[in-house]
């Protein structure tokens, strides 16, 4: 249940979803692209500097403010918009976490303004969930770090101002690697544009990094300590994942019941066929389910973010959140039937950005794996 303060903050968010978002949405993704201007509408509104310290720019609150932004941004049907517009969610939070403070002031206010975007650089043409054995490399040259590698799949990639990037600065294994902020005009920086499956207006990019030199303060926290932190950052975003999905999978109900509701068909709705109701039942049921999983996994993960309990049931919300959507997308475009195949249905879009979902963060067997290796005696 909303606070009274919570409740004005959804209806304000509602309305700008409402009003400038939803009227434009398919076009931005046909087009693969959205306005930059969003970033500081939605920093207008306090979405971006929702969870970041005050000091920095941010709003403290509990972490069911950014439940209620996903809810309501959700009910816009696109994925992409959400990606991109909040990749700072996966960028910033090493930085604030463990950024010295000089290079916390100089990425996080501009980008919490709306002002500066920002990203995260972990995942590498040659391997994806296996972090430990990334090739991406930074050697210290005086005063500065020198990368030398590629990064794909990268949220925000093309153009993102600052790039949390994972690179190895030791050995092999875990043990060797760092996180540092890479400006993004950095020269010796290129990026590629890549074409995907869902989440259009979302930019989405491989990056090249050839003799990119770095100010050595863009070191976040300690040389060859980057691994945990990026652990860490993971429960985070999936945590953001499971609560998207969750929308986005309430959005496919809304859309197929509606739809139900008002087409006819042998001279009645939809609706009438015993058929249909159950699909929409089942839609429902599963809906329930993971909105009640995702509310108790949430409030245990924000009392202790590190009990290895709560990153398994993190870990398992993200699969049965994703399975949800996946589930109720298929039902929604079943019930929709002809329309449910055309661009412009929410239910449509969101179809096709299932997948992205239950890959992004932790595919679903590493996220099963994981979970067995918290539990494990």
């Amino acid at each position: 249940m909303d606070t009274p303060d919570q409740a004005d903050f959804r209806t304000s968010v509602r309305r700008w979803v409402d009003t400038e978002i939803a009227p434009n949405v398919a076009a931005w993704d046909e087009a693969g692209t959205f306005p930059r201007a969003l970033y500081r509408r939605a920093a207008e509104l306090g979405l971006l500097q929702l969870g970041y310290p005050e000091p920095l720019g941010g709003t403290p609150c509990a972490l069911s403010w950014r439940l209620i932004a996903a809810e309501e941004l959700a009910r816009s049907g696109a994925g992409g918009l959400l990606a991109s517009l909040f990749s700072h969610n996966i960028g910033l939070p090493p930085v604030v976490a463990h950024g010295h403070p000089a290079l916390q002031q100089r990425v996080v206010p501009p980008v919490l303004a709306g002002e500066a975007i920002a990203a995260l650089a972990i995942t590498e043409p040659g391997g994806g969930s296996d972090v430990a054995r990334l090739r991406t490399t930074a050697r210290r040259d005086g005063a500065h770090w020198v990368i030398d590698g590629e990064k794909t799949f990268i949220t925000s990639g093309l153009r993102a101002d600052w790039i949390t990037t994972a690179v190895r600065t030791g050995g092999p294994g875990a043990a060797g690697i760092s996180l540092i902020v890479v400006p993004g005009d950095a020269p010796g920086l290129t990026r590629a544009p890549l074409a995907k499956m869902g989440w259009w207006c979302s930019d989405t990019a491989t990056l090249h990094f050839q003799g990119v030199r770095v100010p050595a303060d863009h070191l976040v926290g300690d040389e060859n300590a980057g691994f945990r932190m990026i652990m860490a950052n993971f429960n985070g975003e999936r945590l953001l994942l499971a609560a998207g999905a969750v929308a986005f999978a309430q959005v496919c109900l809304d859309e197929a019941t509606d739809w139900a509701l008002q087409r006819q068909t042998f001279g009645q709705p939809l609706a009438a066929h015993q058929a249909i109701r159950h699909r929409l039942m089942d839609m429902r049921t599963q809906l329930i389910a993971s909105r009640a999983l995702l509310h108790d996994v949430t409030a245990r993960f924000e009392a202790a973010p590190t009990d290895p309990a709560v990153i398994a049931d993190l870990c398992l919300l993200k699969n049965h959140a994703t399975a949800t959507m996946q589930a109720c997308a298929d039902h929604a475009v079943h019930v929709l039937g002809g329309m449910g195949y055309m661009r412009g249905a929410k239910s449509e879009r969101i179809y096709r950005e299932v997948k992205v979902m239950q890959i992004g963060g932790g595919a679903t067997e590493i996220m099963k794996e994981l979970a067995w290796r918290q539990l494990a005696p």
